[in-house]
């Protein structure tokens, strides 16, 4: 089987920094700190061609998710850990914007068709966090996939679905969006119903997916995971075809964005960072290196994503409103009740 790590893809790598940390505060610099999560990959060769253009010299600080990083934003946006981030998304996004964490700066290089800007930040990628299922079990057990959320908590899938938790996690807190989408003030009965059918929460993606399902490189027990819709396109068997599927009436959009941050030291570099990061070249790398959809929907997108990673036509959807007002309270319900 061509199975390409997923570990790499959604759990991350570190990133190899380059250039030496930066000035105090007050002097000239021709350096900049990009703040990333632990998911931030392009190639070497674009990073490298981006601190010779530039004459910059590029440090990559990587923090481990995007909830912790954001927290960490939050916590030192009066002295920033850096100039420029990569890597908020949706589900954190109204929180750092209200936290006063973001400079005004969105690029004009946004391409039009794709997602949009927010307040001091600039979209870079996009993709559907869905629950997956191992065809192969399925097949062998002779039991149809389920399709929606409801299927979910029939008693034909006990026991069989797994997700990282939405407190610790950010698919798994776009997950819990996912119910609140889709059941309104009647989502924490749906998680209930889910618990009381068996499903189990681990802390993140890598667990989830690595270990507990079935069709990952753990060869776990539950072949119902969270992940996203462009998993497939990373298990494909011998005979050309993967052997899982997304279950697209099951899916959260999830849109990630760059931004510089408020009091950096090197605005303007910060700047031409996130213009980089819609340049050509970056967004054509972005479905084989971050595994997400380029902000650029007209970049030619590989044969696999085509057959095996689309995009749902319709995903549950939550205001960024809802999600700033009711974020932690969501949080904190979930885990009082399922956590």
């Amino acid at each position: 089987m061509k199975f390409r790590p997923l570990l790499a893809a959604f759990a991350g790598l570190a990133l190899v920094a380059c250039g030496q940390p930066a000035d105090e505060p007050g002097t000239a610099t021709d350096e900049l700190v990009v703040i990333t999560h632990e998911s931030f990959s392009i190639p070497d060769e674009l990073k490298d061609r981006f601190a010779e253009d530039t004459g910059l010299d590029v440090t990559y600080q990587t923090m481990q998710d995007t909830g912790s990083m954001v927290n960490q934003l939050i916590l030192t946006k009066d002295a920033p850990l850096g100039d420029v981030v990569f890597g908020v998304d949706n589900t954190f996004a109204s929180r750092a914007i209200g936290e006063g964490v973001f400079d005004d700066y969105v690029s004009d290089a946004r391409a039009p068709g794709g997602p949009e800007s927010l307040p001091g930040l600039t979209p870079i990628d996009f993709g559907d966090v869905c629950v997956n299922a191992d065809l192969t079990w399925f097949e062998a057990e002779g039991l149809p996939l389920p399709e929606t959320l409801a299927d979910l908590t029939d008693d034909r899938y006990r026991d069989l679905f797994v997700a990282p938790s939405p407190a610790t996690s950010s698919p798994g807190l776009a997950f819990l969006f996912t119910t609140v989408g889709a059941h309104g003030d009647g989502w924490l009965d749906y998680w209930r119903a889910l618990d009381d059918n068996g499903a189990i929460t681990v802390s993140g993606w890598t667990q989830a997916y690595n270990v507990e399902f079935s069709a990952g490189e753990g060869g776990g027990d539950r072949p119902l995971v969270l992940s996203y819709s462009t998993s497939p396109a990373w298990t494909i068997g011998d005979d050309g075809e993967s052997t899982t599927a997304s279950l697209l009436d099951t899916c959260f959009r999830q849109v990630e964005y760059a931004g510089v941050l408020a009091g950096a030291e090197n605005p303007d570099a910060a700047a031409q960072f996130v213009d980089f990061l819609l340049s050509p070249d970056v967004q054509a790398s972005i479905p084989d290196h971050m595994f997400m959809y380029p902000a650029d929907t007209s970049v030619e997108l590989p044969e696999e994503w085509v057959r095996f990673a689309p995009l749902a036509d319709e995903p549950f959807e939550v205001s960024s409103e809802d999600i700033e007002a009711n974020r932690e309270q969501w949080i904190q319900e979930w885990t009082e009740a399922i956590g």
